[in-house]
Protein backbone atom coordinates (compact mmCIF):
# COMPACT_ATOMS: atom_id res chain seq x y z
CA UNK A 1 0.00 0.00 0.00
CA UNK A 2 1.06 3.45 -0.68
CA UNK A 3 -0.10 6.32 1.56
CA UNK A 4 0.30 9.63 0.99
CA UNK A 5 0.49 12.98 3.14
CA UNK A 6 0.48 16.06 1.26
CA UNK A 7 -1.13 18.79 -0.88
CA UNK A 8 -4.50 18.50 -2.75
CA UNK A 9 -5.30 21.89 -4.93
CA UNK A 10 -7.33 22.78 -7.53
CA UNK A 11 -4.88 24.16 -10.81
CA UNK A 12 -5.89 27.02 -13.10
CA UNK A 13 -4.10 26.55 -16.56
CA UNK A 14 -3.27 29.36 -18.45
CA UNK A 15 -1.94 27.94 -22.03
CA UNK A 16 0.84 30.99 -23.02
CA UNK A 17 2.23 31.94 -25.93
CA UNK A 18 5.37 32.61 -23.16
CA UNK A 19 5.97 32.84 -19.46
CA UNK A 20 5.30 36.35 -18.43
CA UNK A 21 8.89 38.48 -17.61
CA UNK A 22 8.54 40.22 -13.99
CA UNK A 23 5.98 43.19 -14.41
CA UNK A 24 4.74 41.82 -17.59
CA UNK A 25 0.96 40.99 -18.70
CA UNK A 26 0.81 37.78 -20.82
CA UNK A 27 -2.67 37.38 -22.87
CA UNK A 28 -4.02 34.26 -23.11
CA UNK A 29 -7.52 32.79 -25.09
CA UNK A 30 -8.40 30.48 -22.49
CA UNK A 31 -7.81 29.07 -18.90
CA UNK A 32 -9.26 25.51 -17.55
CA UNK A 33 -9.38 24.08 -14.39
CA UNK A 34 -8.44 21.10 -12.78
CA UNK A 35 -7.29 18.86 -9.71
CA UNK A 36 -3.93 19.31 -8.72
CA UNK A 37 -1.54 19.62 -5.89
CA UNK A 38 1.32 17.55 -5.58
CA UNK A 39 0.73 15.12 -3.10
CA UNK A 40 -2.57 14.40 -4.99
CA UNK A 41 -0.89 14.18 -8.21
CA UNK A 42 1.33 11.27 -6.95
CA UNK A 43 -1.70 9.58 -5.26
CA UNK A 44 -3.47 9.58 -8.52
CA UNK A 45 -0.15 8.89 -10.39
CA UNK A 46 0.36 5.67 -8.14
CA UNK A 47 -3.45 4.70 -8.23
CA UNK A 48 -3.82 4.91 -12.03
CA UNK A 49 -0.31 2.52 -11.92
CA UNK A 50 -2.14 0.07 -9.97
CA UNK A 51 -1.22 0.38 -6.11
CA UNK A 52 -3.55 0.70 -3.58
CA UNK A 53 -3.44 4.31 -2.19
CA UNK A 54 -4.48 6.06 0.86
CA UNK A 55 -4.51 9.94 1.02
CA UNK A 56 -4.13 12.36 4.16
CA UNK A 57 -4.54 15.88 3.57
CA UNK A 58 -7.01 18.61 4.13
CA UNK A 59 -9.23 20.79 1.74
CA UNK A 60 -11.73 23.79 2.62
CA UNK A 61 -14.76 24.02 3.38
CA UNK A 62 -15.92 25.54 0.10
CA UNK A 63 -16.97 25.01 -3.47
CA UNK A 64 -13.82 24.22 -5.37
CA UNK A 65 -12.61 21.20 -3.46
CA UNK A 66 -14.97 19.02 -5.01
CA UNK A 67 -13.21 19.38 -7.99
CA UNK A 68 -10.40 19.23 -6.25
CA UNK A 69 -10.84 15.63 -5.11
CA UNK A 70 -12.56 14.27 -8.08
CA UNK A 71 -9.63 12.47 -9.78
CA UNK A 72 -8.67 10.82 -6.51
CA UNK A 73 -11.96 9.89 -5.82
CA UNK A 74 -12.12 8.56 -9.81
CA UNK A 75 -8.92 6.92 -9.06
CA UNK A 76 -9.93 5.17 -6.34
CA UNK A 77 -8.05 6.78 -3.66
CA UNK A 78 -8.77 6.61 0.10
CA UNK A 79 -10.03 9.44 1.08
CA UNK A 80 -11.10 8.82 4.52
CA UNK A 81 -7.86 10.53 6.04
CA UNK A 82 -8.54 13.57 4.20
CA UNK A 83 -9.71 16.55 6.78
CA UNK A 84 -11.63 19.91 6.13
CA UNK A 85 -10.48 23.14 6.79
CA UNK A 86 -12.18 26.22 7.45
CA UNK A 87 -8.95 27.41 5.25
CA UNK A 88 -9.94 27.89 1.66
CA UNK A 89 -8.74 24.28 -0.76
CA UNK A 90 -4.94 25.11 -1.88
CA UNK A 91 -5.12 26.87 -5.56
CA UNK A 92 -2.74 26.71 -8.30
CA UNK A 93 -1.92 28.88 -10.97
CA UNK A 94 0.22 27.13 -13.67
CA UNK A 95 1.06 28.55 -17.03
CA UNK A 96 2.60 26.66 -19.77
CA UNK A 97 4.27 28.21 -22.87
CA UNK A 98 3.69 25.84 -26.12
CA UNK A 99 7.40 24.34 -25.18
CA UNK A 100 5.46 23.04 -22.56
CA UNK A 101 7.91 24.85 -20.09
CA UNK A 102 5.89 26.26 -17.25
CA UNK A 103 5.85 28.78 -14.33
CA UNK A 104 3.42 28.03 -11.17
CA UNK A 105 2.51 29.73 -8.16
CA UNK A 106 0.78 27.82 -5.27
CA UNK A 107 -1.85 29.71 -2.68
CA UNK A 108 -1.28 26.89 0.18
CA UNK A 109 -4.45 27.25 2.01
CA UNK A 110 -6.18 24.42 3.51
CA UNK A 111 -3.24 22.11 3.05
CA UNK A 112 -0.91 24.17 6.30
CA UNK A 113 -3.89 22.54 8.17
CA UNK A 114 -3.10 19.16 7.00
CA UNK A 115 -1.50 16.87 10.20
CA UNK A 116 0.32 13.77 10.27
CA UNK A 117 -2.05 12.66 12.91
CA UNK A 118 -4.71 12.00 10.45
CA UNK A 119 -2.63 9.23 9.45
CA UNK A 120 -3.18 6.36 12.72
CA UNK A 121 0.00 3.94 13.50
CA UNK A 122 -2.08 1.19 12.20
CA UNK A 123 -1.38 2.09 9.03
CA UNK A 124 2.58 2.15 9.17
CA UNK A 125 3.63 -0.35 8.92
CA UNK A 126 6.58 -2.24 6.82
CA UNK A 127 4.35 -3.56 4.34
CA UNK A 128 3.65 0.14 3.38
CA UNK A 129 5.47 2.60 1.60
CA UNK A 130 4.73 6.40 2.69
CA UNK A 131 5.38 9.40 -0.14
CA UNK A 132 5.19 12.80 1.45
CA UNK A 133 6.49 16.15 -0.65
CA UNK A 134 6.81 19.65 0.84
CA UNK A 135 4.02 21.25 -0.25
CA UNK A 136 2.55 20.90 3.77
CA UNK A 137 3.63 22.05 7.28
CA UNK A 138 7.53 21.02 6.73
CA UNK A 139 7.01 20.23 10.93
CA UNK A 140 4.42 17.95 10.78
CA UNK A 141 6.10 16.23 7.80
CA UNK A 142 9.22 15.88 10.18
CA UNK A 143 6.90 14.19 12.77
CA UNK A 144 5.41 11.76 10.25
CA UNK A 145 9.11 10.59 8.62
CA UNK A 146 10.36 10.39 12.71
CA UNK A 147 6.64 8.11 13.20
CA UNK A 148 7.02 5.89 9.95
CA UNK A 149 10.73 5.43 10.71
CA UNK A 150 10.23 3.76 14.12
CA UNK A 151 7.47 1.35 12.41
CA UNK A 152 10.03 0.45 9.47
CA UNK A 153 7.75 1.95 7.09
CA UNK A 154 9.62 2.68 3.72
CA UNK A 155 9.36 6.39 2.76
CA UNK A 156 9.85 8.04 0.07
CA UNK A 157 10.85 12.09 0.30
CA UNK A 158 10.23 14.37 -2.61
CA UNK A 159 11.78 17.26 -1.22
CA UNK A 160 9.21 19.58 -3.84
CA UNK A 161 9.42 22.07 -3.78
CA UNK A 162 13.05 22.73 -2.01
CA UNK A 163 12.81 23.29 1.88
CA UNK A 164 14.56 22.36 4.98
CA UNK A 165 13.82 19.82 7.32
CA UNK A 166 16.63 18.38 9.98
CA UNK A 167 19.04 16.53 8.80
CA UNK A 168 17.98 13.89 10.48
CA UNK A 169 14.95 13.54 9.28
CA UNK A 170 16.72 13.38 5.37
CA UNK A 171 18.49 10.34 7.06
CA UNK A 172 15.60 8.63 8.05
CA UNK A 173 13.98 8.59 4.06
CA UNK A 174 13.85 5.19 2.11
CA UNK A 175 14.42 7.50 -0.87
CA UNK A 176 15.02 11.22 -1.44
CA UNK A 177 14.15 12.38 -4.87
CA UNK A 178 15.34 15.92 -6.19
CA UNK A 179 15.16 17.63 -9.35
CA UNK A 180 18.30 20.11 -10.30
CA UNK A 181 16.66 22.79 -8.77
CA UNK A 182 15.94 21.09 -5.54
CA UNK A 183 19.07 19.10 -5.39
CA UNK A 184 21.19 22.56 -5.80
CA UNK A 185 19.21 23.87 -2.87
CA UNK A 186 20.28 21.03 -0.65
CA UNK A 187 23.43 20.76 -1.71
CA UNK A 188 24.07 24.36 -0.53
CA UNK A 189 22.75 23.55 2.44
CA UNK A 190 24.45 20.36 3.38
CA UNK A 191 27.32 22.34 2.06
CA UNK A 192 28.23 19.16 -0.56
CA UNK A 193 27.70 18.65 -3.86
CA UNK A 194 24.50 18.48 -5.47
CA UNK A 195 25.37 14.81 -7.69
CA UNK A 196 23.06 11.73 -6.74
CA UNK A 197 26.63 10.11 -5.97
CA UNK A 198 28.01 13.66 -3.41
CA UNK A 199 24.02 13.33 -1.54
CA UNK A 200 24.10 10.18 -1.08
CA UNK A 201 27.63 10.59 0.34
CA UNK A 202 26.49 13.02 2.48
CA UNK A 203 23.07 11.09 3.96
CA UNK A 204 23.62 7.54 3.47
CA UNK A 205 20.55 7.00 1.95
CA UNK A 206 19.37 6.63 -1.82
CA UNK A 207 19.08 9.68 -3.60
CA UNK A 208 17.28 10.04 -7.39
CA UNK A 209 18.19 13.22 -9.31
CA UNK A 210 15.92 13.97 -11.90
CA UNK A 211 17.21 16.38 -15.19
CA UNK A 212 14.41 16.92 -17.04
CA UNK A 213 15.23 16.44 -20.57
CA UNK A 214 18.49 14.90 -19.84
CA UNK A 215 16.95 11.90 -18.07
CA UNK A 216 18.24 11.20 -14.25
CA UNK A 217 21.14 9.97 -11.83
CA UNK A 218 20.34 7.48 -8.52
CA UNK A 219 22.85 6.48 -5.91
CA UNK A 220 22.48 4.13 -3.39
CA UNK A 221 24.61 1.19 -2.03
CA UNK A 222 24.96 -0.78 -4.84
CA UNK A 223 26.38 2.38 -6.92
CA UNK A 224 25.07 5.11 -9.65
CA UNK A 225 22.90 4.52 -11.96
CA UNK A 226 22.08 7.19 -14.93
CA UNK A 227 19.24 6.75 -17.12
CA UNK A 228 18.10 9.10 -19.95
CA UNK A 229 15.20 10.40 -20.52
CA UNK A 230 13.04 8.61 -23.89
CA UNK A 231 12.91 10.87 -26.57
CA UNK A 232 9.07 12.75 -27.11
CA UNK A 233 8.01 16.13 -28.59
CA UNK A 234 6.69 17.37 -24.56
CA UNK A 235 3.57 19.21 -24.60
CA UNK A 236 2.93 19.90 -21.17
CA UNK A 237 5.56 18.95 -18.52
CA UNK A 238 3.50 20.61 -15.32
CA UNK A 239 2.97 16.99 -13.45
CA UNK A 240 5.80 14.79 -15.19
CA UNK A 241 7.50 15.44 -11.66
CA UNK A 242 4.80 13.70 -9.83
CA UNK A 243 3.81 10.97 -11.96
CA UNK A 244 7.85 10.22 -12.07
CA UNK A 245 7.41 10.07 -7.84
CA UNK A 246 4.19 8.35 -7.62
CA UNK A 247 5.06 5.51 -10.61
CA UNK A 248 8.00 4.84 -8.98
CA UNK A 249 6.39 4.72 -5.43
CA UNK A 250 3.94 2.45 -6.78
CA UNK A 251 6.53 -0.13 -8.78
CA UNK A 252 8.59 -0.66 -5.30
CA UNK A 253 5.53 -0.95 -3.69
CA UNK A 254 4.49 -3.97 -5.55
CA UNK A 255 8.15 -5.19 -4.87
CA UNK A 256 10.53 -3.89 -8.21
CA UNK A 257 14.29 -3.12 -7.79
CA UNK A 258 15.18 0.66 -7.54
CA UNK A 259 16.43 0.30 -11.28
CA UNK A 260 13.45 -1.19 -12.20
CA UNK A 261 11.08 1.08 -10.44
CA UNK A 262 13.43 4.05 -12.43
CA UNK A 263 12.68 2.87 -15.44
CA UNK A 264 9.44 2.54 -15.00
CA UNK A 265 8.41 5.99 -13.54
CA UNK A 266 10.69 7.37 -16.94
CA UNK A 267 8.41 6.13 -18.99
CA UNK A 268 4.98 7.06 -17.13
CA UNK A 269 6.50 10.83 -16.92
CA UNK A 270 7.36 10.93 -20.64
CA UNK A 271 3.85 10.15 -21.31
CA UNK A 272 2.75 12.48 -19.07
CA UNK A 273 4.67 14.97 -20.93
CA UNK A 274 3.00 14.37 -24.22
CA UNK A 275 -0.17 15.34 -22.69
CA UNK A 276 -1.52 18.95 -21.65
CA UNK A 277 -2.99 19.04 -17.84
CA UNK A 278 -2.09 17.97 -14.54
CA UNK A 279 -3.98 14.82 -13.68
CA UNK A 280 -5.99 14.37 -16.54
CA UNK A 281 -2.15 13.76 -17.92
CA UNK A 282 -1.39 10.77 -15.56
CA UNK A 283 -1.03 7.51 -17.35
CA UNK A 284 -2.47 3.97 -16.48
CA UNK A 285 -0.77 1.34 -16.25
CA UNK A 286 -1.38 -0.36 -19.20
CA UNK A 287 -0.39 2.60 -20.88
CA UNK A 288 3.02 2.78 -19.78
CA UNK A 289 3.30 -1.09 -19.91
CA UNK A 290 3.07 -0.62 -23.77
CA UNK A 291 5.19 2.20 -23.60
CA UNK A 292 7.90 0.15 -22.37
CA UNK A 293 7.13 -2.64 -24.69
CA UNK A 294 7.69 -0.24 -27.39
CA UNK A 295 10.56 0.84 -25.74
CA UNK A 296 12.29 -2.18 -25.50
CA UNK A 297 11.72 -3.51 -29.30
CA UNK A 298 13.28 0.00 -29.99
CA UNK A 299 16.58 -0.99 -27.85
CA UNK A 300 15.77 0.87 -25.18
CA UNK A 301 16.68 -1.95 -21.77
Amino acid sequence: MVIVFGSINLDLIFPVPRIPAPGETVLTASVRSEPGGKGANQAVAAARDGAKVAMAGAVGRDTIAETALSLLKATGVDLTRVAESETGTGCASVMVDPSGANAIAVGSGANLAAQQSQIEDALLTPDTILLLQMEVTAAETEALIHRAHARGVRIVLNLAPAAALPEAALRKSHLLTVNQTESAWLAAHLGCGDSAAALHARLGVAIVRTLGGDGLEAASDEGVTVLPAHRIVPADTTAAGDCFVGVLAAALDRGATLNEALERGTAAAALCCMKPGSQTSLPLAAETDAFLTKAAANGRR
